[in-house]
Formats: structure tokens, C-alpha cells, sequence
């Protein structure tokens, strides 16, 4: 894979070197929807897999004990097998992972914390999963989540990584869907830098692994520990991507459609009718906008606003809604003028050409009052 100069803290996956940047150019884009989450069958499992642990006639009487937390001062006989895992929460910055160990002897089935729990009998278990992860086999994926082992779909590494994040990374669609469709925590980060599946997949140029994400409800804003989002990253590594050099071209068209995708997914196709406030300096500015189709005014950077709602803000010009173009004449320079009558703004005004819907000129044209308007104002002067 090539190596993310301009971050260095996702060229810490240690994905296969033989992996290459996505050369293709994903479907156009579709308005984002969130599926609803399925849900998690390595959790079922684990419930199956406990409820048919046997017990004494005195606990089916009662309580069942079903399971057990794991406690130093108690003696265990031998592990059978590992019927069951979970992530430790991972918020205290110490990921780590439990097995539900079931025993040789009647001792109810226990959950042991993983730095307690013999290497190999981890590694026998854990080995399958990881493997596929970090090759993306798809279909060793979903074999091991559909044996019902109990498996944690969102187990971590050392790192606190995930699978997720791993297939993100090499841009496996086929794993990443079948990991979400498993019920995968589509916003887990990791340990190091604070990453989600989404910087990995925007960081490691995989728009199609972006868009799927999107689909399924990822957090296009979600900040790494430098309060970069995936839209950052990927432009991050699209300013660091040499132009003009035709080996690194594909790579170039691949880092915007990953653009293209987030800024998609982070407004889903929603015009902006006029910019309200301006706050932020630098790199930071941003603009207080109002959607044209109703939704709540919202915060938005610079960048994934048009250039020209900008200036026009920017140059103090006020917004109103056009209702016709009653009149033409010629401005400074002959450049066109035409008057504008507005919904929410009593007296009608003179706009320059740009200003006006070219929709209302092509109407008035095509009414037949340009010429008897013009020659209006040519007598009264």
C-alpha cells in the first residue's frame, strides 16, 4: 500500500504491502440513507451458548447461575473452550478483551479477562478471526460469525482496532458489509489516533468502502484525536498527492471521489438558500447557513459552501426571493440590468444580469414586454 506520508498514524495498520489505490470510479452518488441495524448474532450466541450450560436442580429452581465473573481467590479446573468474547470499554484509553471460558469440571462458565487467559487457548480461538480480518476473506468472515461462537463482532486488538477497521483499510466492501450487517460498531475508533472505519477507508482512498459506510450510518463529522474528520483526512492526503504526474492520477481521481462521497454524505444534496452569520478565523471560518428545504440552520466550513454565496455575503448583499422581471435596460459598461420584482420586498429593484435567475430573464423574454419596456425608459430618460 502507498505510504500515507501525510499520515503517519494510518501507515501504523501495517495493511499488506501488495494492496494498491482504488483505480476505479465508484456509481454516482445516491442520497445517503441509514439501514436500520441488525442485530448482533455473536451476542445471541453468547446468550445461546450460555442458556445451555447445565445446571444443578437447585439453581433451576431459582436463580439460574448462568454465568460467573472471573475472582483471583477461586480455584478452577481445566479450560474446555472459549465459548464466548467481548471488548473491554475501551473510553479509559485500556482496550482489551473477556472470554467466557467454559471449564473441564461443573464450575459455571466464567468470564475471564484476556491477559489471564492461557496465550494458546486465546490464540486458538482468536487466530481464524484476525487472519481473515487482515486479509479481508470475506467468506472466512462470515463462516466464523455464523458458527455461533460467541464472538464479539467488535473485538480489538492491542491497539483497539477492529475488523471494521482493518477491512475498511484494505477496502473490502464484501467484509465491510457483512461486518455491519453483523451489527458492528460502524463509529468505533482505535486507541492510537482516535480513527473510525470511515478515516481508514478515507485516508486509504477507498471510495466505494466510504460510500457503503455512509449508507449504513457512519458519522461523516466524527473527529480522530486531532479533531481531523474523514473530510480532513482525505484532503489532508489530496494536497499531499504530487499533480501533474501521471502515475499518481488515478490515485488523485480516487482522493476526490472520497471527497465528492463525505461532503455528500455530511449536507445529503441540500441547497443552501442564503448564509445567515460568519464566525472562525483562517482554516477555521465557518458560515451559519439555511437549507432551502427547511432543515434546522446549521454550522458549516467554508470549503462546502459555493464560492459565490461566499462573496456575495462576504460584498453585504442581501437575499430575497425573485417572484418576475418586469423590465431590461442597459447598466454601465452595456451591461445588462433587469428589474426585479420580490415576494418579501415591497418596491422593485435594478439587478445586474448575474444576479437574476437566467429561469425569470428566459420568462420575461419570451413574454414579449422587453422591447416595450425599453423603449419605456428610453422616453421618460
Amino acid at each position: 500500500m502507498d505510504t500515507l506520508f501525510a499520515n503517519p498514524s494510518l501507515s501504523a495498520l501495517n495493511l499488506p504491502s501488495t494492496l494498491h489505490p482504488t483505480t476505479t470510479t465508484p456509481p454516482p452518488l445516491s442520497l445517503r440513507f441509514r439501514p436500520p441495524r441488525r442485530p448482533n448474532p455473536s451476542l445471541s450466541a453468547t446468550s445461546s451458548a450460555l442458556q445451555n450450560q447445565p445446571q444443578s436442580e437447585s439453581e433451576s429452581e431459582s436463580n439460574p447461575l448462568q454465568f460467573s465473573t472471573y475472582d483471583q481467590d477461586e480455584t478452577y479446573g481445566e479450560v474446555r473452550a472459549i465459548i464466548g468474547s467481548r471488548a473491554l470499554d475501551h473510553s479509559a484509553g485500556r482496550p482489551g478483551m473477556e472470554y467466557l471460558i467454559e471449564w473441564e469440571d461443573d464450575h459455571a462458565p466464567t468470564w475471564v479477562p484476556g491477559d489471564l487467559t492461557a496465550g494458546d487457548v486465546v490464540a486458538e480461538y482468536e487466530s481464524p478471526w484476525w487472519t481473515a480480518a487482515k486479509k479481508a476473506d470475506d467468506r472466512a468472515l462470515k463462516e466464523i460469525l455464523d458458527s455461533a461462537d460467541g464472538r464479539d463482532v467488535d473485538a480489538v486488538d492491542s491497539d483497539g482496532r477492529t475488523a471494521l477497521l482493518f477491512v475498511a483499510g484494505l477496502g473490502s466492501e464484501p467484509c465491510v458489509r457483512i461486518l455491519l450487517e453483523a451489527g458492528a460498531d460502524v463509529d468505533h475508533r482505535d486507541n492510537v489516533g482516535g480513527l473510525t472505519a470511515l478515516h481508514m477507508a478515507a485516508g486509504y482512498v477507498r471510495p466505494g468502502v466510504v460510500k457503503l459506510l455512509t449508507e449504513f450510518g457512519a458519522d461523516p463529522v466524527a473527529g480522530d484525536e486531532r479533531g481531523r474528520t474523514p473530510l480532513d483526512l482525505a484532503r489532508e492526503v489530496l494536497n499531499a498527492t504530487p499533480k501533474g504526474n501521471p502515475v499518481q492520477f488515478a490515485r488523485r481521481l480516487g482522493i476526490e471521489s472520497v471527497i465528492k462521497n463525505l461532503e455528500g454524505a455530511i449536507f445529503e444534496y441540500a441547497e443552501v438558500q442564503e448564509i445567515m452569520e460568519r464566525r472562525g478565523k483562517g482554516s477555521n471560518v465557518e458560515y451559519l447557513v439555511k437549507w432551502k428545504d427547511g432543515g434546522d440552520n446549521e454550522w458549516v466550513k467554508a470549503p462546502l459552501i459555493a464560492e459565490d454565496l461566499i462573496k456575495d455575503f462576504e460584498d453585504g448583499l442581501e437575499y430575497a426571493v425573485a417572484e418576475c422581471v418586469t423590465g431590461r435596460r442597459d447598466g454601465e459598461g452595456g451591461k445588462s440590468e433587469y428589474l426585479v420584482k420580490w415576494t418579501d420586498i415591497e418596491e422593485a429593484t435594478w439587478e445586474p444580469e448575474e444576479n437574476v435567475d437566467p429561469e425569470l430573464i428566459k420568462e420575461f423574454e419570451s413574454s414579449g414586454q422587453e422591447g416595450a419596456t425599453r423603449l419605456s425608459m428610453n422616453e421618460t430618460g
